[in-house]
């Protein structure tokens, strides 16, 4: 069987759900592969930071997420183990209406943005669904093949675009070098029930552990807990008993939310990996998401920003249709316009996962200090705060801001806030 596209989507995840639906609303003859027999299950942290919002209001899917399972977060503490408060973001600091964070039970943004494509394109999005290679002639890629419920199709395409995740079996396709690192620390996730009144989140740093805990609607919690990857089967093997001791040793107003956790069945593991390709096109041919690039969650943008590139490339595809090219330097207007700022967030990212994740007492002792400093000047704190929300495009520290953020020398700009983010 063979079928004939403008576009073809392998992968239906955060960034190829999105860039599904937005050629749809454009009137473009698209279909979007999933190897998955149909929406996601399972167990996993979802938070929607402001970026991504805005994403979903322009697609008219913000107000439309069930409101039953959304709960917005408006401060987020960081505390030493041992409960001494580091700092706090206040997400109100941000322009309105996109100045709280929105924590959501599992898959429900995905599930609704699935949802409106279906509507919106039907029949444009197959499950049961894998790649297999792509189609070229004369070296441009011309579309793909798939096994579809074990059949093969051919589906030619003026533009493939691979949205498969990390390890992309459309950039291995295409021949796009990609280095993989795979960070030796991984979170267990877990959603609880929580008989007591959580409305803020809370971060627990201590020397090599981290515990995140985040608010969520239907009086449930996130737990967010690092681990050893190398430790995960005897993590399991363990039990669940040293876990509920060591989070209640950390927030012991939270223990019988932590003794609710009492089968593996309510968590899952996430490992922790990044992802840089060499180049995001060629004749043809597209990444976005994480099989371009790849983050550490510390940044808390890797869905974002996969959402992002559909949106920056689903702006670009009307042209290169109308103009009846897709050669790799027409492509590459894409990617010029988003590598710098997800290059950006990756650095952050692992500066984060360095800092934050470390076992080094001196480390920790620097880490500490660093954030006392921040929750004492408003400028460098709203300045992490827009690049956690993914609405600056530079670094939230500059040279002469790492070395104030250590607290040495005084900042005469401490106290400078735009003007939105005023009380």
């Amino acid at each position: 069987m063979d079928i004939h596209v403008d576009v073809v989507v392998v992968g239906a995840g955060g960034g190829g759900a999105i860039l599904g639906l937005s050629l749809a609303r454009k009137g473009i003859r698209t279909l979007v592969l999933e190897q998955a027999p149909g929406p996601p299950h399972g167990i996993r942290g979802e938070i929607l930071q402001p970026n991504g919002q805005i994403i979903l209001d322009d697609l008219g899917l913000l107000d439309q997420l069930p409101q039953n399972a959304v709960q917005p977060v408006r401060h987020f503490h960081f505390r030493q183990v041992g409960g001494r408060r580091l700092c706090s973001v206040d997400y109100d600091d941000l322009p309105s209406p996109y100045n709280r964070a929105l924590v959501t039970l599992p898959h429900v943004v995905h599930r609704t943005v699935l949802e409106a494509l279906e509507k919106r394109n039907p029949g444009g999005l197959w499950y049961n669904a894998s790649f297999t290679n792509v189609l070229k002639r004369d070296g441009i890629t011309i579309g793909v093949e798939a096994d579809v419920q074990g059949k093969p199709v051919r589906v030619s395409a003026k533009l493939v675009v691979g949205a498969d995740g990390p390890t992309s079996k459309v950039r291995q396709a295409l021949k796009i070098p990609a280095k993989l690192y795979l960070y030796p620390e991984s979170y267990l996730v877990a959603i609880l029930d929580c008989p007591e009144k959580l409305d803020e989140a809370q971060y627990f740093l201590g020397k090599k552990e981290i515990l995140g805990v985040f608010p969520a609607a239907k009086e449930k919690i996130y737990l967010v807990y690092l681990i050893d990857a190398a430790a995960r089967d005897a993590i399991h093997t363990a039990g669940v008993e040293p876990l509920q001791k060591r989070w209640s040793a950390i927030c012991p107003e939270l223990s019988a939310t932590f003794h609710g956790f009492t089968g593996w069945e309510q968590s899952a593991v996430m490992p922790t990996g990044r992802t840089r390709a060499r180049t995001w096109v060629t004749n043809g041919a597209v990444l976005i998401g994480d099989a371009a690039h790849g983050m550490n969650p510390h940044a808390s943008q890797g869905r974002m920003q996969a959402m992002v590139d559909a949106t920056v490339l689903a702006d670009l595809i009307p042209s290169c249709l109308a103009e009846d090219n897709f050669g790799e330097s027409r492509l590459k207007v894409y990617e010029q316009q988003r590598r710098p700022k997800v290059e950006m967030l990756q650095r952050l990212a692992d500066e984060e996962a360095f800092v934050w994740n470390t076992g080094n007492p001196v480390l920790a002792w620097l880490r500490n200090r660093v954030f006392f400093t921040i929750d004492k000047n408003q400028r460098l704190k709203y300045q992490v705060l827009t690049a956690t929300a993914g609405l600056r495009e530079t670094p939230p520290f500059g040279i002469l801001d790492r070395f104030l953020a250590l607290g040495l020398v005084p900042d005469p700009r401490a106290d400078q806030r735009p003007p939105h983010a005023l009380s």
